[in-house]
């Protein structure tokens, strides 16, 4: 009977590796092995938290109709139930996409825009390209005086390697460089927006993948050794370094700005179409959060009051979240800033030049 059971949990749990693998590929060299074991261990806590405080991932959502709020892929998953709350606090949305027009069209089928007192604008935005990220960012200065809110949304997971038009690994650049050349650029606007009773606020949509991430300075782009797992985890690290040395940056200059990083939870969107989880859809829809579920912390994030004043916060399920040890050391993050600022040629960071 033991050894009957002993089988059948072993088959179990070589099932639930075997669908739940980052790719779609099995792991070749040990390193790849260890890998992806940590990713199941992070993977299978992170559905635990999502079980466990689903109680009080909740967002009250409130009329804002003098704000405006910006964000990058916003035409599906968790980006298009962002936009959607975000109408509904009667906001000013504007969205950077790849495509406006198919992003205008999914947004209209949740949302009836003559109805709502928000207004949408779908701009054409292409943050893994810095040139599309300038343009983007000089056509929101050209229109307004101001931005409430950077949502910085847009990203790819578990993608094959690939090198972008700038000469970074796609996944750095997407998830990490492109938007904080956005931040750098839209800065002033921020700035401008921001008071001591209200702050602006940046909410950088990360993961609790960064928490078995490493950056790899010698060879950021994976050149030597790439392995997507290895280029997600680095990406969403990066972001959450960013986030905690720009909140210094901007506390040292007084600025009524204030960043924040945010784990939306395991969550049942297109990003998985590179793992192995998309050979058993019902596994993803019966254990992931729904979009509308993984929306709730990056909006908490970006309007809660309850979080006034308190930036460089990692959020996860609307509370605080464990982070990674580095993102605990000043000179880890400063390191990580000044090497992002040096890849950009930043030489003062958010002069918006």
């Amino acid at each position: 009977m033991f050894l009957i059971l002993f089988t059948l949990l072993f088959v179990m749990l070589a099932c639930a590796f075997w669908f739940t693998k980052t790719t779609k590929e099995m792991p070749k060299t040990w390193y790849e092995w260890k890998t992806e074991f940590r990713y199941q261990y992070i993977g299978m806590t992170s559905l635990m938290d999502d079980f466990k405080y689903r109680s009080v991932d909740r967002i009250e959502l409130y009329k804002q109709p003098n704000r405006i709020a910006v964000i990058t892929g916003g035409n599906r998953g968790i980006g298009l139930r962002i936009v959607e709350k975000l109408l509904a606090c009667d906001m000013t949305v504007v969205v950077g996409v790849r495509n406006p027009k198919a992003a205008q069209e999914a947004i209209e089928k949740i949302v009836d825009l003559k109805t709502t007192g928000g207004k949408l604008f779908c701009e054409e935005l292409d943050v893994g390209s810095l040139k599309s990220v300038r343009a983007f960012a000089q056509k929101i200065k050209s229109k307004y005086e101001k931005v409430d809110i950077l949502i910085n949304n847009a990203g790819i997971m578990f993608a094959p390697y690939k090198i972008t038009e700038d000469g970074y690994e796609s996944h750095f650049v997407v998830n990490f460089l492109g938007h904080f050349l956005l931040q750098h650029l839209l800065l002033p606007l921020l700035k401008a927006a921001g008071t001591e009773e209200k702050r602006a606020r940046i909410v950088n949509v990360s993961s609790c993948a960064h928490l078995v991430g490493r950056i790899n300075y010698k060879d950021i782009n994976g050149e030597k050794y790439f392995s997507p797992g290895d280029a997600y985890s680095q990406s969403k690290l990066s972001q959450i370094l960013g986030t905690r040395y720009l909140q210094k940056v901007l506390d040292d200059e007084n600025a009524h700005v204030q960043v924040v990083a945010v784990h939306p939870g395991v969550v049942d969107t297109d990003l998985f179409e590179h793992s192995a989880t998309t050979a058993v859809p019902w596994f993803n829809k019966l254990l992931f959060k729904t979009p509308e579920q993984g929306s709730r912390t990056p909006v908490y994030a970006a309007i809660s009051p309850r979080i006034e004043g308190q930036g460089g916060l990692y959020l996860s399920n609307c509370r605080k979240g464990a982070v990674h040890p580095h993102v605990l050391k000043a000179d880890k993050c400063e390191r990580f800033f000044k090497f992002a600022c040096d890849l950009l040629k930043i030489e003062q960071f958010g002069s918006g030049k």
